[in-house]
């Protein structure tokens, strides 16, 4: 595998052998010196070019990146729509395990370009001096926030306002449907509220990663195990466990949070789980 020094000169040596790329960035977690550098980090880069079409209608000028095993290219695809406007990216993957996802940009959408970064930006190449002054890549803006009293009770509306959909898809065994609302909405309700915690403990002055990819970190041993638990959904039996489970952990959690910033705590919790078990539940057993 190429080492990250070989690559960085790699994508310099195409911007400067190529006139029509004003202005390169490398982004993402290669720029953060927070997050350990290993083998499987992407290299996420932007070339800011002129005549972008030029580009769009041969990829072999891409072969100067190396053997390419994989591409995708998501602006050029029917069953996913576009949204990166005039952009255009490219998802490869090579022979020697490198993955780079190189997005090309119109050098005339540079000042929309950073009014939407998200800080982890590194300049490698700028032709035409566009930056005055330079850019330190920072991950602040994926940082724990503290959050508001309404923020807490809309995560806590969320919770437990779902929890509903969830008992009812497994009591009706539409174990697809329960499972859809389980790990698109509940979950992420619960991770959300335990990085508030955390966020309590620890300060609010740093990243838990995406996709909270870093939450075990900051937790206790039997927490982190009882969070892992509640992905155990091979049966209904499991599920409606794994559902108890997740509720139990957000109610300790959003307690705690609303103990340590004097925030009330919701009466509702208390009304949809017996709501759950003495109405869904009886009904289910007739």
């Amino acid at each position: 595998m190429r080492k990250e020094k070989e690559m960085i000169e790699l994508f310099k040596n195409i911007v400067m052998n190529d006139d029509n790329i004003r202005l390169s960035v490398l982004e993402g977690s290669r720029t953060n010196k927070n997050i350990p550098k290993d083998y499987f980090q992407d290299y996420d880069i932007s070339f800011f070019v002129t005549g972008i079409e030029s580009y769009k209608k041969d990829d072999s000028w891409l072969e100067v990146f190396g053997d390419v095993m994989f591409m995708q290219k998501p602006e050029d695809m029917e069953l996913f729509p576009s949204e990166l406007g005039n952009w255009f990216s490219y998802i490869m993957y090579f022979n020697d395990g490198i993955k780079i996802d190189l997005t090309l940009i119109p050098q005339n959408e540079i000042d929309e370009y950073l009014s939407n970064s998200d800080g982890l930006v590194e300049v490698l190449i700028d032709k035409d001096n566009r930056f005055n002054e330079k850019i330190v890549p920072s991950d602040k803006k994926y940082w724990v926030k503290k959050p508001t009293k309404r923020e807490f009770d809309d995560c806590c509306n969320e919770f437990w306002s779902v929890s509903a959909y969830v008992a009812k898809g497994l009591l009706r065994k539409e174990l697809f449907y329960a499972l859809d609302h389980f790990n698109q909405i509940l979950r992420p309700e619960l991770l959300r509220m335990i990085s508030w915690e955390v966020g309590i403990r620890e300060g609010f002055n740093f990243s838990l990663g995406k996709n909270y990819k870093f939450i075990g970190n900051f937790l206790p041993e039997d927490k982190l195990e009882k969070l892992m638990n509640t992905f155990s959904q091979s049966s209904y039996k499991e599920s409606w466990e794994s559902f108890e489970l997740c509720c139990e952990l957000f109610r300790a959690y959003s307690k705690e949070v609303a103990s340590s910033l004097d925030y009330d705590y919701p009466e509702y919790d208390e009304k949809m789980t017996d709501f759950v078990q003495n109405i869904y539940i009886k009904l289910s057993e007739k």
